[in-house]
Parts: structure tokens; sequence; C-alpha cells
């Protein structure tokens, strides 16, 4: 390792002059592929529960500090093999990104926004500590993985295929320290409607600033599992009250961040009278979604209203449902869409929000047109061709 550059080294990212050469980044030519010779029974699109049935096949990718990234490989979907004292296990030294494959009207196989995925994982990796890899490079090896399980992508406008790229850190020590070792794989998952009400169905939220999901300097920007697994206590709890989510709540104002594992967005009537789409801004406590971004960007180029990214507090939500200034609410992301709020319990009071009653039309219209987007109804720069 040279002197002076110890953190690019740890990162993978050194390019000095050493005795072995260390790679910096896997590269998708070299990648070798083993695939499952004994096939599952594909299942029925129409029966499909979120992230329970898996392909043939995975991507997996070892680094370690000495070496840098090893050759990429496609074998079939296996257990992992980690020491009792990996960094994962202890420390939630980990990382996960959520995309997916469509199958379109034409046959033919798209990604979403797929850069969009891989630009967030590398922000995440540097967050976590975890190594730098080339997104480029990652997202052709996902791209080969995805034709290689071409079959398993659903022959369906309302299912797709659910892709996991992962990294966890395998240092096999109980120091808490940068890990010297970490795993890259990606397993594939095919998916129906992401709630079990149903893909356009209404939810209800509960909301109380006893738990918060996120905070300024923490790492509520970043797709972590520590995030994830911190928030199911709540969701229980939310569940006992009989609501579907959290929204959660930041602050003493209780400003709304996110709902469950989605973005939020609010289409109302604001303070001056305008026609409002409005999003938490990304401050650091807010996940930089690529269907959120996707929403603003369609609601920028639409021009039809204000579109803000902007703090709401409940005590803005409660004023403007009590002058009658909501049109609708909605939470969005890769595993729903969108997906329209009608309920939210707050200080013991249930809130309507009139979501179902104004269409939803401005929900419908987002859902409609990325997934025209996605299954290939509509042509965009936004999906990315496999196969």
């Amino acid at each position: 390792m040279i002197k002076g550059c110890q953190n690019e080294c740890m990162a993978g990212g050194c390019s000095g002059e050493t005795g072995k050469h260390i790679a910096d980044s896997f590269k998708a030519s070299d990648l070798i592929i083993t695939p499952a010779t004994s096939l599952k029974e594909k299942p029925d699109p129409n029966g499909l529960v979120f992230g329970t049935v898996f392909t043939d096949n995975m991507l997996i990718i070892e680094w370690s500090l000495a070496s840098g990234w090893e050759k990429p490989y496609i074998k079939p979907l296996e257990n992992l093999s980690l020491h009792p004292a990996s960094s994962s296990l202890h420390y939630a030294v980990e990382l996960f990104e959520g995309m997916k494959a469509y199958r379109g009207v034409d046959g033919k196989i798209r990604l979403f926004r797929p850069t969009l995925n891989m630009e967030r994982m590398a922000r995440s990796a540097r967050r976590a500590t975890l190594p730098h890899f080339d997104q480029n490079e990652l997202l052709e090896c996902i791209r080969k993985l995805v034709e290689v399980e071409k079959e398993w992508v659903p022959y369906s406008t309302t299912a797709s295929l659910y892709i996991r790229p992962t990294l966890i850190g395998t240092e096999p020590s109980l120091g808490v320290k940068k890990p010297t070792k970490a795993l890259l794989y990606v397993i594939l998952s095919p998916v129906g409607p992401y709630f079990a009400s149903g893909s356009f169905n209404p939810i209800s939220l509960w909301a109380d600033p006893k738990y918060v999901r996120a905070w300024k300097g923490g790492t509520g920007d970043c797709k972590l599992g520590a995030n994830y697994g911190s928030s199911i206590y709540a969701q229980q709890e939310a569940l006992e009250f009989g609501c579907q989510q959290v929204l959660w709540l930041y602050g003493e104002d209780h400003q709304i961040t996110e709902v469950g594992t989605m973005n939020l967005f609010l289409y109302w009537i604001n303070e001056d009278g305008e026609n409002e789409l409005a999003t938490p801004p990304l401050d650091g406590i807010i996940l930089p979604g690529v269907t959120r971004q996707s929403i603003l960007d369609l609601a920028h180029n639409w021009g039809e209203f204000k579109v803000s990214e902007r703090y709401i507090t409940m005590s803005d939500l409660t004023a403007a449902l009590e002058e009658d200034r909501v049109k609708e609410m909605f939470g969005a992301g890769t595993a729903c869409v969108v997906c329209p709020i009608s309920k939210i319990l707050y200080k013991g009071k249930h809130l309507h929000i009139p979501t179902m009653e104004n269409g939803p039309q401005l929900t419908t219209r987002f859902l409609n047109k990325l997934s025209d987007i996605q299954y290939g109804r509509e042509d965009s720069d936004w999906a990315v061709l496999v196969s």
C-alpha cells in the first residue's frame, strides 16, 4: 500500500504502483458463466408473493484488500458460507439495491433507469466503508445475469423480475473497523404486486413521532439494511393499530418524511393557493428513490402545476385537510411503483385523505406513464434493453 493513500486502497480504488496488481474493479468481460443444469419450475405470475421465490442462478464477486476484486461468476443459486465473525452479521456492514426487469408487450426485456441504482449503490458503499466498483461493469454483469434468467421474467404486465444487488462485509473479525474482505452478489426474484391488498388499493398509515426512521448525519439517504431492520418494530405496532404502514415523522414539528419503505408525495392546493406536487427534500434523511426522481422529472416536464421539494409537517397537512385543500397523497418506490394513501392515524384521530375520491387522477397518471415505459408501450431512454 502506498503511503498516504490508505483510504483509497482500502476502498478498492487505489491506482498506485504496488508489488502486486490490485483490481480496482471487476470486469464484465471476465465474467465466468456456469449456469444451473437442474432448473426449477417457473411460478404462476398471478400467485407471486414478494421476495419468496428465487431464480436458478446468482451473480457473485469476491473482494479483498490484498487482491482487490476477483472475477465475476454467474453460477447456481446457493447458500453463502460466511465466517461467524463476519462484520455484516455483527455490525450491519452491508447494503443492497432494488431494481426490476420487465417483459414488454413486444416481448423484449427492459431495465428501468438502472444507472440511478448503480449510482446510489456506489454512494451507499462509500458510506458503509465497502469497496468501490465500476458502476457500468456491475450493470453489465447484472444485464448478463438477467439474460441468463430471461425465462424467469414473467410473461405479464402486472409482474416483473426483482433484482437485488447486495454488498456485504465479510471481515472475519469482531473489531469494529473497515472490512478487508467483502462479497458482492445479485439474486433475482419474480414478483407480483408488493402489497397483499393488490397493486392499486389505498393503504392506511400510522404516524407516531416516538419512532424515527432516520436523522441528520445518519444513513437514511443510503440503502443500508440497518435502516430497514430497525423499522420492523414500528411496523408491527402499526399493524396492531390496524394500519398497513408507518408514516415516519421527524423533528419537534413532526415533519412528514417517508411511508414505510417508500418516498412520499402530496398533491394539494398549497398555502398560496397553487396546485402543487410536494415531496420532502433530500436533506440527508430521505432515500433518493429512482421512482421519486422519475415522478419529479415527469411532473417538471408536464409543467401543469408547481413541483416542490419542501418540508411538510403534520400541522400543514391537518390544516389543509380542514380547509379541503388536499387532493391526493401517495407513496412511491420500485416495489410498488405508486401506492395511494387513504387514511392516517395520528394522535388518536383518523385523518381521512381524499385520494380515491379524486380519482386518484394524478396517482393513476404517474402509474400509467411509468408502466407504459417499463413494459415497452412507450419508447423512452429511461428503459434499457436487456434482450
